[in-house]
């Protein structure tokens, strides 16, 4: 147990670099926290800051969930023995959702980080890599159509254990539960999107909503 502990507590640690504070300091001090949702993530970072800054903190996001979930699980680390009661599955997976815990709650920031996909998606590419472009897909979709960051996360989110029970099951029960609480937590980490969207409040980026934008010119046309 010596070896699960030390190795969650460090993924817990490379999770909470927050790519937000990284690229905003870089930047000369930003901090997006206190600009518009308030939320550490690619999204706010995209509106408050722009492509470039948000592409940054994605990148910082994803890599730790990367790192967290291939890396650590494997490192030696000096006077701690790797435990054979442990196993290597679960042991990953530990390290995996760590560094989500990590993002969301993270130390080093006072405990105010973002929603967690990014990193998420970072842990996927390394435990189930052939997940990731159907997840993104499924995103991207739901992005054009609806113009909801949110509503597409959660989407992917669900997407996820659904895709494992239909690919990888009986034989990778481990990963099912762990897609499947991630997705439930990405559903209550938008508890506050699902209700701004059932109250018609919710920020919808048009500029992405391919069909919108052709009816628009359609419905100009015939004026």
């Amino acid at each position: 147990m010596l070896e699960l502990g030390s190795k969650f507590l460090l993924s817990y640690f490379i999770g909470s670099l927050m790519g937000s504070i990284i690229v905003g300091r870089l930047c000369g001090g930003v901090d997006i926290r206190t600009m518009g949702s308030g939320n550490a993530g690619g999204t706010n970072a995209l509106r408050t800051q722009g492509l470039l800054f948000a592409l940054g903190v994605i990148i910082v996001d994803v890599g730790k969930g990367v790192l967290a979930t291939a890396l650590i699980p494997g490192l030696d680390i000096p006077g701690i023995a790797t435990d054979p009661a442990v196993s290597r599955v679960s042991l990953t997976i530990a390290c995996a959702a760590a560094s989500v815990i990590g993002h969301v709650w993270p130390i080093w920031h006072g405990f105010r980080g973002g929603k967690g996909a990014a990193t998420l998606l970072g842990t996927l590419i390394i435990l189930e890599p052939d997940m990731v472009i159907p997840l993104i897909l499924i995103w991207a979709w739901l992005l054009v159509m609806s113009g909801y960051v949110g509503l597409s996360t959660m989407a992917a989110g669900i997407a996820a254990p659904m895709y494992v029970a239909l690919m990888r099951l009986p034989h990778d029960q481990p990963l099912f539960y762990y897609c499947a609480a991630m997705a439930l937590y990405l559903i209550y980490s938008h508890r506050s999107n699902i209700s701004r969207m059932r109250q018609g409040t919710e920020a919808r980026n048009t500029r992405l909503m391919v069909f919108r934008r052709k009816r628009q010119s359609s419905d100009d046309g015939q004026v």
